[in-house]
């Protein structure tokens, strides 16, 4: 069930509830090597977990680059036991790169709370091989993230509830 004006997922009924640690060990096995996305631990920034684009992972920041993406989305998530939520942020921040390697950097027009995008482009020009043709083509959108990560949290019987405004 989806609660529209409050971005809050429940799970269906009957599903079991499990423990904050296997809705941790859930959130952290998706991480994959595969995806341009990951999960990483969030207790510098006092949250649970983040999920977040590999934009400093040497096998995706090239791709990220040649796309000239100049924002990266992160999903802040902080586990409530007592009501059994996991409580998301959604943040955007400016990337700037020096010599060739992306760093995040807080941007002026940072925001925070619950957002859906979607980036794509292409590029076109001479092979290496001096034929013409497609030199990179990328597509990235935040439900690629936020997607299995709601799904996680419902599946383990908890509410995904979107913050927009006040404390995770």
């Amino acid at each position: 069930m989806f609660d529209f004006l409050t971005s809050t997922k429940r799970p269906a009924s009957g599903t079991p509830v499990l423990p904050a640690a296997q809705v941790l060990e859930r959130l952290r096995a998706l991480d994959r090597t595969t995806s341009p996305w990951r999960i990483v631990d969030g207790a510098s920034e006092g949250v649970d977990l983040i999920a977040e684009w590999k934009i400093v992972d040497a096998r995706w920041y090239e791709i990220f680059a040649k796309a000239s993406l100049t924002k990266v989305f992160r999903i802040f998530l902080k586990l409530d036991e007592a009501s059994k939520q996991v409580r998301a942020q959604d943040r955007e921040y400016e990337v700037s790169r020096r010599a060739g390697v992306p760093t995040l950097a807080f941007s002026a027009k940072g925001f925070k709370g619950q957002s859906s995008s979607i980036e794509f482009g292409a590029s076109y020009g001479f092979k290496e091989d001096l034929s013409v043709g497609e030199q990179y083509k990328y597509f990235f959108k935040t439900s690629e993230i936020k997607d299995p990560v709601q799904q996680a949290v419902l599946a383990c019987g908890w509410v995904y509830k979107g913050v927009a405004f006040g404390k995770l």
